[in-house]
């Protein structure tokens, strides 16, 4: 098996990768890793079980579940949209799950033709151990304790048979040849598998650590890469790779009622300024302007928040954006965004933008502008997004500034290889406990992963046999697995201090604005001072649960 080759070159630990590096190498791990899903899901999501098949002898592992799952949800042809995953890069692990794959399927490649060999050619033999190790799960399913005491006398008896068959076979001639071998053939087709079983899964979990390690940060895929004109496959991945960042790249958002902004995070504060519009002491009139001018003024102010008088003052890892935002519910089972004209791709042409920031679609459903400040924080765990909207009406302008938080994805996804063991009581020791180390593919495993590999080409009827991941909807690799950023006494601090500078540049760009179009600042001056004052203890709340009926 051509191994792929994931860390080209020299293995140079990079300090530069950026803060999002951290949660998309843990997401990029579940890629490679084995252990049972339903336990994964159960400490990711809740709410999210695997949907099993017809039979437990086929069901997949961890990795390979995920891998699917993410696979069939990023690249499907007619697949819905995305929500965009701040502070990971959703490409390099869509990439690992594809590398993961292509190692499985080198792999199956070998169990099939052992499979083949040893378990097709002599299927009799082949049906009475499958029918062992399924009536084993099966009972291990009701009741666990019954397994262990059982199992291995379950095992014995096809045992048994072989050895009866093959020292007092049933037939004569060449068929008794074939009555001699026919359960002990699958017993060295086992063997064989074993050994494949074991040098993939060593190979999958060396990847595993080394992400979690921060060791290795790319995937290379050599099937995306065309190797001629006619190369349609590696040209399709390709395409679809290229189509996965750019929507990454989506200035589209979707509010969800309490669920928050997607892909942002739940509201947890609010500040307002409002005053309204007068011209300055010795002018009859002011400059009139436009939302989309004042928007200008204050994305040029927040800009330069990375930016201090103070050493080290000033803030890193921020960006400014202008978003459009589009309500779909708490519920929403799937976002959609634009399309026509006004649409590039997933994104919206900063004309279009313009417009909808100047028209306001006050009291009219629809999109509406944003202008996004987002910090990503603690080594990318910490996704936290200053909103700014500007509202005009009549002769009243208005500035609010709300705060979107995204904590951590689950722990669970920082976890590291650990050996199999397990704790009992010693030998003629009962009062003294040991930790005796398990072999990292038992018999089940490699049983598991031989019925499974003939079926690599057919995932649709290996699913139906062994089940699916169902992934949350609507679906981003970084949405999907957040947890509260509350729980966290650094996240905390870090969410609700930096409103204070986004407030504070607002505040400045909108009375430096008002003043050059000759517009009274007095009532915006006073307002802004109390606002700072409130600042002074910000706390989260839950701004989107109101107690109005």
């Amino acid at each position: 098996m051509n191994k792929l080759d994931m860390t080209p070159g020299a293995q140079i630990p990079r300090t530069d990768a950026g803060p999002q590096t951290a949660v998309t190498q843990a997401l990029s791990s579940v890629a490679y890793r084995d252990g049972d899903p339903d336990a994964f899901a159960k400490a990711a999501q809740p709410d999210l079980t695997l949907k099993h098949g017809r039979f437990s002898l086929f069901r997949p592992n961890l990795g390979e579940a995920f891998s699917k799952a993410v696979i069939a949800r990023t690249l499907g042809a007619s697949r819905k949209p995305l929500v965009p995953s701040f502070g990971t890069d959703p490409r390099m692990v869509v990439e690992h799950c594809l590398a993961a794959e292509e190692v499985r399927t080198a792999r199956d490649r070998k169990l099939t033709l052992v499979t083949l060999l040893t378990g097709l050619l002599f299927l009799p033999g082949a049906l009475v151990w499958l029918g062992t190790f399924q009536l084993r799960i099966m009972m291990g399913k009701s009741s666990p304790a019954r397994e262990k005491t059982y199992g291995a006398a379950i095992l014995l008896l096809p045992l048994a048979l072989a050895v009866l068959l093959a020292l007092r076979p049933p037939f004569t001639g060449p068929l008794s040849v074939y009555a001699r071998v026919v359960l002990l053939v699958p017993v060295a087709g086992w063997y064989w598998a074993r050994q494949i079983c074991l040098a993939t899964t060593k190979d999958l979990r060396a990847r595993w650590a080394g992400l979690i390690d921060g060791n290795v940060l790319a995937a290379v895929l050599p099937t995306a890469v065309p190797r001629d004109d006619k190369d349609a496959k590696a040209e399709l991945l390709k395409k679809q790779l290229t189509r996965l960042s750019m929507e990454q790249d989506t200035n589209v958002l979707h509010y969800a009622g309490v669920n928050g902004i997607l892909g942002l995070g739940k509201h947890w504060g609010s500040w307002d300024v409002a005053g309204d519009l007068y011209p300055a002491e010795g002018h009859q009139d002011f400059r009139t302007f436009h939302a989309w001018d004042l928007i200008k003024k204050i994305t040029d102010q927040l800009n330069g928040l990375g930016r201090s008088d103070v050493g080290n003052g000033g803030i890193p890892h921020s960006s400014v954006q202008q978003w459009v935002i589009s309500e779909v519910g708490a519920g929403a089972a799937e976002i959609a965004r634009p399309e026509g004209p006004e649409m590039d791709g997933p994104r919206m042409r900063d004309h279009a933008v313009a417009d909808i920031a100047n028209r306001q679609t006050f009291g009219a459903a629809g999109l509406r502008h944003y202008l996004g400040t987002q910090f990503v924080l603690n080594n990318g765990k910490l996704i936290v997004s200053l909103m700014v909207t500007v509202t005009i009406l009549g002769n009243t302008l208005r500035i609010s500034v709300t705060g979107y938080t995204l904590g951590p994805v689950q722990g669970t996804f920082h976890d590291k290889p650990k050996p199999k063991e397990i704790t009992r009581p010693k030998s003629g020791k009962f009062w003294v406990e040991e930790t005796v180390q398990l072999p990292l593919i038992d018999n089940d495993e490699v049983v598991r992963q031989a019925v499974r590999a003939p079926f690599m080409k057919a995932p649709a009827l290996l699913n139906w046999l062994g089940g699916t991941l169902p992934l949350p909807e609507p679906f981003g690799l970084r949405t999907a697995w957040a947890t509260a950023p509350w729980n966290s006494r650094f996240m905390t601090d870090d969410s609700t201090r930096i409103a204070t500078p986004v407030m504070s540049a607002v505040l400045a760009a909108t009375i430096e604005f008002l003043r050059d179009h000759d517009i009274d600042t007095d009532r915006f001056s006073n307002r802004s001072m109390i606002l700072k004052s409130e600042l002074q203890s910000v706390r989260p709340f839950k701004a989107d649960a109101y107690d109005a009926d």
